[in-house]
């Protein structure tokens, strides 16, 4: 750049092309098979943009990425972003009504899709302005458009969507600016450190000699992951990206080690526990001597599980982030091994717990947390929502996206679970999550929900549904006891039932609906 060029503006493309411009050979995304470096992925995605604004497609312009984890899905989402469109993360394990809800709710006009989900998506894929299948017609259209950068404006105000997984409802479209996401969410592997400027961002990677690996295990149509990605991009890390269709513990571990990944990201339980227990089961198969810490978002980690990766990770780190699609990353929490597994962590003077009068929790006063700062617009066409969760609060505008907490004497919070899956039993106030985690400390248990059925009496009950680990013997009664020996007898579960599977989403999230579902034709309520 000279010095009378205009500064970029804070987006994800112009970081993306910052990149490419001072650490260009600098590997940016590496599978299990193959990596690319900054300057390719800035030509994938220039073609993909180029081939957009050929069919039409451009600023503002809702693009759905409907695809597991592969390198297209990279492409397409900074191309859109390059002319300005949105890229809509879609999650390829929707069936045609749950498709139907989110093509049609976030306004889609194109979309880029895997051949695997083309007859899923059917009709669907008719009313859209253009479709691009990522098979040999997709290699043919990459190579047919230019490599050069798309000559369009961008600014920070470009927006940014995440679709949410839906575990406690329709999903619902979060809208943000570029500028504020890059801020709120994506600033996590440079300790939040102000961020002067594109080209700084880009001259501070190119002083990093040694840049680090990261992974996230989940799929990129999770928020969570996409922003470990985002994260990697603006300190101009490496990101390890596993390709895999569905969950694989070993594969997982097999691009950890040959990536030397420093930082592998879990989602909760039902990632980590599988990825612990391969370790634990084969200690010398992987070298993760480059591994320095095993990060966990999105869903908590039981103290259970927590002590599974202690044994299979010794030494290393556990760092624990807490954070919505409506908020960022709100806190974070290195675990020493010292606590007791609950959801702490230490926060900025923009994350504040409220009453329901929307006042400041005392401490230790149980309340709904909310963040102050950069933070979304919005929900993608529901002003409802909107005004529900967005609120103005003496001159400030906050969002509380629906996590209850308690402030602590410390100035950390602890955060307490999801409102919306709270269970009222007898007017006594019960967080799933407390309950699950007592469920997990029992050696017979591999994973557990909580859910709240109906009651005649209490209005709602607390119950259970348990996987038990193969070849153990373990009843009712006895998780039962368990449970009375560590938490309050209203918290017991009053009936657990054993199930094949814990009903979870895609990205390994509790699935609430289906196992409320499936927990009321248990009771048979």
């Amino acid at each position: 750049m000279t010095d009378s060029a205009p500064p970029r503006p804070l987006t994800l493309p112009d970081v993306l092309e910052a990149m490419a411009d001072e650490v260009g050979d600098r590997r940016f995304v590496e599978t299990i098979d193959a990596a690319y470096t900054y300057a390719q992925i800035d030509e994938r995605a220039n073609r993909l943009a180029n081939h957009l604004l050929a069919q039409g497609i451009g600023h503002g312009d809702h693009v759905a990425v409907h695809a597991h984890n592969r390198i297209e899905w990279i492409d397409a989402f900074f191309g859109a972003l390059k002319i300005g469109a949105v890229p809509v993360n879609i999650n390829y394990k929707y069936l045609r009504d749950e498709l139907a809800h989110v093509y049609d709710d976030a306004d889609c006009v194109a979309a880029v899709i895997a051949p695997d989900y083309v007859d899923v998506a059917g009709d669907l894929l008719t009313s859209l302005r253009h479709v691009l299948v990522m098979d040999e017609s997709y290699a043919a259209a990459m190579a047919a458009a230019g490599g050069e950068r798309p000559d369009v404006d961008r600014t920070g105000d470009d927006h940014y969507v995440i679709y949410t997984g839906g575990t406690t409802g329709s999903p619902k479209g979060v809208v943000w600016r570029q500028a504020d996401l890059i801020r709120a969410a994506l600033n996590a592997a440079r300790y939040g450190a102000p961020i002067e400027s594109v080209e700084a961002l880009a001259s501070e990677a190119a002083a990093t000699e040694n840049p680090m690996v990261l992974m996230a295990c989940g799929p990129l149509m999770h928020g969570g992951s996409q922003w470990i990605m985002g994260n990697a991009l603006i300190s101009g890390q490496r990101i390890a990206f596993y390709t895999e269709p569905s969950f694989d513990a070993e594969r997982v571990l097999d691009l950890a080690a040959k990536s030397r990944t420093v930082s592998l990201a879990m989602l909760g339980d039902a990632m980590a526990r599988p990825i612990a227990e391969a370790v634990l089961a084969e200690p010398e198969r992987w070298d993760l001597s480059a591994l320095a810490a095993v990060s966990n978002g999105a869903a908590p980690l039981s103290l259970a599980v927590r002590e599974e990766i202690r044994a299979a990770f010794p030494g290393k780190f556990i760092l624990d982030s807490y954070g919505a699609s409506e908020s960022g990353a709100t806190g974070s929490s290195f675990d020493t091994g010292d606590g007791d597994g609950s959801a702490r962590f230490g926060v900025t003077d923009e994350v504040q717990v409220f009453t329901p009068d929307l006042t400041p929790a005392a401490v230790g006063e149980r309340g709904m947390l909310g963040r102050s700062g950069p933070i979304p617009i919005g929900y993608y066409k529901d002003e409802t929502r909107t005004a529900s969760t967005f609120k103005e609060i003496d001159g400030v505008r906050w969002v509380l996206p629906g996590d209850f907490a308690r402030r602590e004497e410390d100035g950390t919070v602890t955060v307490l679970g999801r409102g919306s899956v709270c269970i009222n039993t007898g007017g006594e106030k019960v967080h799933p999550e407390e309950v699950e985690a007592v469920l997990l400390r029992h050696a017979g248990v591999f994973d557990a929900v909580v859910v709240g059925t109906p009651h005649e009496h209490w209005g709602q009950q607390v119950t259970a549904l348990v996987h038990r680990r193969d070849g153990v013997e373990l009843t009712e009664a006895d998780l039962i006891a368990h449970a009375h020996s560590l938490i309050a007898n209203y918290k017991v579960p009053k009936q657990i039932f054993f199930v094949e599977a814990v009903p979870r989403t895609p990205v390994s999230k509790v699935d609430y609906p289906a196992a409320t579902a499936q927990a009321r034709r248990l009771t048979g309520s």
